[in-house]
């Protein structure tokens, strides 16, 4: 008998559940409704490290440029180099990212790869 199960009989001869509104605990784990386990991190297992591509120190330049600024036209400005350029720099980083199995198609999702590679931290935001 699993702790869910024994909670579940429990609580049901308690009168706290009703079982034509929530189900059996089988029939919960069924229709798709987790447990709390299934979001915890098993124990003996290690987080796998996150791929990181190899971008130049141009590269993290432009993309920090970039995500501070409101345009492209905004970060070439800051950079001395033309928007097309920063173009071709955020293309070059998004075929690396999605080169190792981390695509990241919007702004935000290569804010959130900068953080994850600590090429920035929240703090400098």
């Amino acid at each position: 008998m699993t702790a869910t199960s024994e909670f579940y009989r429990t609580a049901q001869s308690r009168g706290a559940v009703d079982q034509r509104r929530v189900g059996s605990p089988e029939t919960m784990l069924h229709n798709g409704i987790a447990r709390l386990a299934d979001y915890r991190p098993a124990v003996d297992r290690a987080p796998a490290a996150l791929p990181r591509p190899s971008l130049s120190d141009r590269e993290v330049e432009v993309l920090l440029a970039w995500l501070a600024a409101e345009s492209k036209e905004e970060a070439a400005a800051r950079l001395f180099i033309s928007a097309s350029t920063v173009s071709t720099h955020l293309a070059r980083i998004r075929a690396k990212y999605t080169a190792v199995g981390r695509p990241a198609p919007t702004k935000t999702h290569l804010f959130a790869r900068a953080l994850q590679d600590g090429y920035t931290s929240l703090d400098r935001w």
